[in-house]
Protein backbone atom coordinates (compact mmCIF):
# COMPACT_ATOMS: atom_id res chain seq x y z
CA UNK A 1 0.00 0.00 0.00
CA UNK A 2 1.26 3.17 -0.85
CA UNK A 3 0.44 6.40 1.49
CA UNK A 4 1.76 10.07 1.55
CA UNK A 5 0.86 11.95 4.75
CA UNK A 6 0.64 16.05 4.11
CA UNK A 7 1.39 17.33 7.29
CA UNK A 8 1.82 21.04 8.71
CA UNK A 9 4.38 21.70 11.71
CA UNK A 10 4.80 24.58 13.22
CA UNK A 11 7.45 23.82 15.37
CA UNK A 12 8.34 20.16 14.94
CA UNK A 13 6.22 18.08 17.02
CA UNK A 14 3.71 17.35 13.89
CA UNK A 15 6.74 16.42 11.99
CA UNK A 16 8.32 14.23 14.45
CA UNK A 17 5.30 12.00 14.98
CA UNK A 18 4.39 11.84 11.19
CA UNK A 19 8.09 10.70 10.70
CA UNK A 20 7.71 8.17 13.15
CA UNK A 21 4.03 7.12 11.59
CA UNK A 22 5.76 6.64 7.71
CA UNK A 23 8.78 4.64 9.47
CA UNK A 24 6.11 2.46 11.24
CA UNK A 25 4.03 1.77 8.03
CA UNK A 26 7.00 1.34 6.52
CA UNK A 27 7.82 -2.00 8.82
CA UNK A 28 4.33 -2.59 8.24
CA UNK A 29 5.27 -3.01 4.37
CA UNK A 30 3.52 0.00 3.42
CA UNK A 31 5.38 2.25 0.80
CA UNK A 32 5.15 5.38 3.38
CA UNK A 33 6.47 8.71 3.29
CA UNK A 34 5.61 12.32 4.74
CA UNK A 35 5.50 15.98 2.92
CA UNK A 36 5.46 19.40 4.48
CA UNK A 37 2.25 20.88 3.08
CA UNK A 38 4.33 24.51 2.56
CA UNK A 39 6.03 22.01 -0.25
CA UNK A 40 3.67 21.01 -2.11
CA UNK A 41 3.06 22.43 -5.09
CA UNK A 42 0.17 19.71 -7.33
CA UNK A 43 -0.25 16.56 -5.48
CA UNK A 44 -2.95 15.43 -8.02
CA UNK A 45 -0.67 13.02 -9.43
CA UNK A 46 1.08 11.86 -6.27
CA UNK A 47 -2.23 11.41 -4.76
CA UNK A 48 -3.73 9.63 -7.22
CA UNK A 49 -1.38 6.46 -7.01
CA UNK A 50 -1.58 6.03 -2.99
CA UNK A 51 -4.14 3.75 -1.71
CA UNK A 52 -4.69 6.56 0.90
CA UNK A 53 -3.43 9.80 2.21
CA UNK A 54 -2.80 11.29 5.35
CA UNK A 55 -3.35 14.60 6.78
CA UNK A 56 -1.12 15.68 10.05
CA UNK A 57 -1.85 18.84 12.05
CA UNK A 58 -1.10 20.53 15.34
CA UNK A 59 -4.35 22.11 17.22
CA UNK A 60 -4.65 25.36 16.99
CA UNK A 61 -7.35 26.41 19.27
CA UNK A 62 -9.31 23.40 19.02
CA UNK A 63 -9.15 23.65 15.26
CA UNK A 64 -6.82 22.22 12.35
CA UNK A 65 -4.58 25.29 11.75
CA UNK A 66 -5.94 27.41 8.68
CA UNK A 67 -3.28 26.52 5.95
CA UNK A 68 -3.90 22.50 7.08
CA UNK A 69 -7.64 23.92 5.59
CA UNK A 70 -6.52 25.77 2.51
CA UNK A 71 -4.50 22.87 1.81
CA UNK A 72 -6.98 20.48 2.10
CA UNK A 73 -9.73 22.90 0.37
CA UNK A 74 -7.06 22.62 -2.77
CA UNK A 75 -6.75 18.99 -3.10
CA UNK A 76 -8.46 17.24 -6.29
CA UNK A 77 -11.44 15.86 -5.81
CA UNK A 78 -12.06 12.09 -6.17
CA UNK A 79 -15.02 10.37 -7.66
CA UNK A 80 -17.98 8.45 -5.77
CA UNK A 81 -17.60 5.37 -7.39
CA UNK A 82 -13.30 5.82 -6.48
CA UNK A 83 -13.13 7.35 -3.06
CA UNK A 84 -9.98 7.70 -1.35
CA UNK A 85 -9.36 6.94 2.30
CA UNK A 86 -7.35 9.45 4.25
CA UNK A 87 -6.47 9.65 7.58
CA UNK A 88 -5.11 12.24 10.22
CA UNK A 89 -2.32 12.00 12.78
CA UNK A 90 -2.69 15.42 15.38
CA UNK A 91 -0.64 16.68 18.15
CA UNK A 92 -1.61 19.05 20.96
CA UNK A 93 0.14 20.40 24.20
CA UNK A 94 -3.06 18.86 26.69
CA UNK A 95 -5.08 15.80 26.32
CA UNK A 96 -8.38 17.21 26.34
CA UNK A 97 -11.34 15.55 25.40
CA UNK A 98 -11.97 19.24 23.66
CA UNK A 99 -9.52 18.63 21.30
CA UNK A 100 -11.66 15.56 19.32
CA UNK A 101 -13.40 18.53 17.55
CA UNK A 102 -10.45 20.50 15.85
CA UNK A 103 -11.05 17.95 12.66
CA UNK A 104 -14.70 18.41 12.10
CA UNK A 105 -14.54 21.30 9.84
CA UNK A 106 -11.23 19.64 8.24
CA UNK A 107 -13.06 15.89 7.68
CA UNK A 108 -16.71 18.14 6.20
CA UNK A 109 -13.87 19.48 3.82
CA UNK A 110 -12.63 16.26 2.32
CA UNK A 111 -15.52 14.49 2.92
CA UNK A 112 -17.35 16.96 0.24
CA UNK A 113 -14.52 15.75 -2.09
CA UNK A 114 -14.84 12.10 -2.00
CA UNK A 115 -12.27 11.41 0.19
CA UNK A 116 -13.13 8.58 2.99
CA UNK A 117 -12.15 9.04 7.22
CA UNK A 118 -11.22 5.98 8.10
CA UNK A 119 -9.70 6.84 11.59
CA UNK A 120 -7.54 9.90 13.34
CA UNK A 121 -4.68 9.80 15.90
CA UNK A 122 -3.76 11.95 18.97
CA UNK A 123 -0.90 12.93 20.63
CA UNK A 124 0.48 15.17 23.29
CA UNK A 125 3.65 16.77 22.66
CA UNK A 126 4.64 19.86 24.59
CA UNK A 127 3.53 24.07 24.00
CA UNK A 128 5.05 26.15 21.96
CA UNK A 129 3.15 28.51 23.12
CA UNK A 130 1.08 29.40 26.88
CA UNK A 131 3.92 28.21 29.02
CA UNK A 132 7.32 25.44 28.34
CA UNK A 133 7.22 22.41 29.62
CA UNK A 134 9.63 20.83 31.75
CA UNK A 135 12.44 18.32 29.69
CA UNK A 136 10.91 15.62 31.68
CA UNK A 137 7.36 16.15 30.48
CA UNK A 138 8.70 16.32 26.99
CA UNK A 139 10.86 13.53 27.19
CA UNK A 140 7.29 11.66 28.79
CA UNK A 141 5.25 12.96 25.98
CA UNK A 142 7.64 11.88 23.08
CA UNK A 143 8.75 8.33 24.33
CA UNK A 144 4.96 7.79 25.22
CA UNK A 145 4.02 9.01 21.23
CA UNK A 146 6.65 6.64 20.23
CA UNK A 147 4.96 3.60 21.29
CA UNK A 148 1.66 4.15 20.53
CA UNK A 149 2.36 5.19 17.17
CA UNK A 150 3.35 1.71 15.78
CA UNK A 151 0.35 0.95 17.36
CA UNK A 152 -1.97 2.86 15.84
CA UNK A 153 -0.32 2.19 12.36
CA UNK A 154 -0.99 -1.52 12.88
CA UNK A 155 -4.37 -0.63 13.38
CA UNK A 156 -4.92 1.65 10.63
CA UNK A 157 -2.86 -1.39 8.16
CA UNK A 158 -5.47 -3.87 9.25
CA UNK A 159 -8.41 -1.45 8.60
CA UNK A 160 -9.29 -1.20 12.14
CA UNK A 161 -11.27 2.53 12.71
CA UNK A 162 -10.49 3.69 16.12
CA UNK A 163 -14.18 4.70 17.88
CA UNK A 164 -15.20 8.00 16.84
CA UNK A 165 -14.81 10.35 20.05
CA UNK A 166 -18.02 12.98 20.24
CA UNK A 167 -18.30 16.13 21.95
CA UNK A 168 -21.68 17.66 22.65
CA UNK A 169 -22.49 20.70 20.49
CA UNK A 170 -18.86 20.36 18.87
CA UNK A 171 -19.65 21.47 15.48
CA UNK A 172 -21.11 25.14 16.98
CA UNK A 173 -17.69 25.54 19.41
CA UNK A 174 -15.17 24.46 16.55
CA UNK A 175 -17.12 27.31 14.43
CA UNK A 176 -16.72 29.77 17.10
CA UNK A 177 -13.01 29.14 18.12
CA UNK A 178 -12.38 29.14 14.59
CA UNK A 179 -11.77 33.21 15.06
CA UNK A 180 -8.74 32.08 16.11
CA UNK A 181 -7.79 32.10 12.79
CA UNK A 182 -8.78 35.89 12.08
CA UNK A 183 -7.30 36.44 15.52
CA UNK A 184 -3.92 35.52 14.49
CA UNK A 185 -3.90 37.54 11.65
CA UNK A 186 -5.01 40.40 13.18
CA UNK A 187 -2.33 39.82 15.76
CA UNK A 188 0.33 39.06 13.77
CA UNK A 189 0.82 42.55 12.27
CA UNK A 190 1.76 42.95 16.17
CA UNK A 191 4.72 40.86 15.89
CA UNK A 192 7.90 43.23 16.42
CA UNK A 193 11.68 42.56 17.04
CA UNK A 194 13.96 43.80 20.15
CA UNK A 195 16.97 45.01 19.74
CA UNK A 196 18.79 41.93 20.52
CA UNK A 197 18.21 40.54 17.06
CA UNK A 198 21.34 39.74 14.89
CA UNK A 199 19.97 39.43 11.57
CA UNK A 200 20.16 36.11 11.02
CA UNK A 201 16.77 36.06 8.77
CA UNK A 202 15.93 32.92 10.28
CA UNK A 203 12.21 34.25 10.68
CA UNK A 204 12.06 35.38 7.42
CA UNK A 205 13.40 32.17 5.59
CA UNK A 206 11.35 30.00 7.78
CA UNK A 207 7.91 31.58 7.99
CA UNK A 208 5.67 28.67 6.28
CA UNK A 209 3.33 31.70 4.81
CA UNK A 210 5.85 34.21 4.20
CA UNK A 211 4.35 36.80 6.69
CA UNK A 212 7.87 38.31 7.71
CA UNK A 213 9.71 40.72 5.01
CA UNK A 214 13.01 42.92 5.76
CA UNK A 215 12.72 45.82 4.37
CA UNK A 216 15.08 49.14 4.39
CA UNK A 217 16.27 48.12 7.48
CA UNK A 218 13.15 46.85 9.50
CA UNK A 219 11.00 43.96 10.27
CA UNK A 220 7.92 43.48 8.93
CA UNK A 221 4.89 41.17 9.66
CA UNK A 222 2.17 41.40 7.05
CA UNK A 223 -1.40 39.93 7.92
CA UNK A 224 -0.84 36.19 7.07
CA UNK A 225 0.08 34.79 10.35
CA UNK A 226 -1.27 31.64 11.43
CA UNK A 227 -0.02 32.26 14.83
CA UNK A 228 2.71 28.98 14.41
CA UNK A 229 5.06 30.13 16.50
CA UNK A 230 7.69 29.09 14.28
CA UNK A 231 9.65 32.45 14.28
CA UNK A 232 9.55 33.18 17.97
CA UNK A 233 10.52 29.57 19.00
CA UNK A 234 13.29 29.38 16.44
CA UNK A 235 14.86 32.96 17.23
CA UNK A 236 18.30 32.46 18.40
CA UNK A 237 17.92 35.52 20.00
CA UNK A 238 14.84 34.79 21.51
CA UNK A 239 14.38 38.68 19.78
CA UNK A 240 10.75 38.21 18.78
CA UNK A 241 7.70 39.45 20.74
CA UNK A 242 4.45 37.99 19.77
CA UNK A 243 1.95 40.73 19.84
CA UNK A 244 -0.59 40.22 22.60
CA UNK A 245 0.33 36.81 23.83
CA UNK A 246 4.11 37.89 24.26
CA UNK A 247 3.86 36.70 27.88
CA UNK A 248 3.28 33.00 26.66
CA UNK A 249 5.91 32.89 24.22
CA UNK A 250 8.07 30.03 24.76
CA UNK A 251 11.99 29.95 23.15
CA UNK A 252 14.00 27.32 22.39
CA UNK A 253 13.69 23.60 21.11
CA UNK A 254 13.29 21.09 23.11
CA UNK A 255 15.47 17.82 23.64
CA UNK A 256 13.23 15.52 24.21
CA UNK A 257 15.88 13.50 26.06
CA UNK A 258 15.82 12.13 29.80
CA UNK A 259 16.93 15.34 31.99
CA UNK A 260 20.37 15.45 33.39
CA UNK A 261 19.14 16.56 36.96
CA UNK A 262 15.55 16.33 38.92
CA UNK A 263 13.81 19.41 38.07
CA UNK A 264 11.32 21.35 39.59
CA UNK A 265 7.96 21.26 37.52
CA UNK A 266 6.22 24.77 37.23
CA UNK A 267 2.84 23.71 36.17
CA UNK A 268 2.04 20.49 37.90
CA UNK A 269 -1.23 21.05 38.62
CA UNK A 270 -2.17 22.22 34.65
CA UNK A 271 -4.36 19.65 33.39
CA UNK A 272 -3.34 16.72 36.37
CA UNK A 273 -6.01 14.88 35.60
CA UNK A 274 -5.94 14.70 32.15
CA UNK A 275 -2.47 14.25 31.47
CA UNK A 276 -2.56 11.44 34.05
CA UNK A 277 -5.63 9.89 32.13
CA UNK A 278 -3.37 9.67 28.95
CA UNK A 279 -0.78 7.92 30.65
CA UNK A 280 -2.67 5.65 32.59
CA UNK A 281 -4.63 4.99 28.78
CA UNK A 282 -1.37 4.63 27.08
CA UNK A 283 0.94 2.57 29.41
CA UNK A 284 -2.64 0.36 29.74
CA UNK A 285 -2.88 -0.21 25.51
CA UNK A 286 0.84 -0.81 25.07
CA UNK A 287 1.28 -3.45 28.36
CA UNK A 288 -1.86 -5.17 26.93
CA UNK A 289 -0.19 -5.53 23.42
CA UNK A 290 3.05 -6.63 24.68
CA UNK A 291 5.36 -3.97 24.78
CA UNK A 292 6.78 -2.26 27.61
CA UNK A 293 5.93 0.95 29.17
CA UNK A 294 9.67 1.93 31.53
CA UNK A 295 8.46 2.99 35.09
CA UNK A 296 10.10 6.47 34.21
CA UNK A 297 7.47 7.60 31.77
CA UNK A 298 4.90 7.85 35.10
CA UNK A 299 5.28 9.96 38.25
CA UNK A 300 5.04 8.58 41.36
CA UNK A 301 1.33 8.99 41.81
CA UNK A 302 0.87 6.79 38.61
CA UNK A 303 3.21 4.60 38.71
CA UNK A 304 0.94 3.48 42.18
CA UNK A 305 -1.81 3.09 40.32
CA UNK A 306 -3.35 -0.31 40.00
CA UNK A 307 -3.67 -1.50 35.78
CA UNK A 308 -6.74 -3.59 34.98
CA UNK A 309 -5.88 -7.10 34.16
CA UNK A 310 -4.41 -7.67 30.86
CA UNK A 311 -6.76 -8.58 27.97
CA UNK A 312 -6.25 -12.46 26.55
CA UNK A 313 -4.13 -12.98 23.61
Amino acid sequence: MKTVIYYFSGTGNTRKVVEKAADALQQLGWEASCRAMEQVQSPAEEIAACGYIGIGYPVHAFNAPASVLRFCEALPAQTKEAPKPFYIFKTSGEPLALNNISSLKLRAVLEKKNYTFCGEYHYVMPYNIIFRHSDAMAYRMWETAKRLIPLDCADLAAGRVPPEKKFPLGGALAWIMRVEHWGGRWNGKKYSVEESCIHCMKCVKTCPVHNISYENGAFRFGKSCLMCMRCAFQCPQNAIRIGLFNKWKVNGAYSFLPPAEEEKEQHKRYCKNSYARYFAAARERVLQCGGEFPEELLTAEEAEEELPARSAE
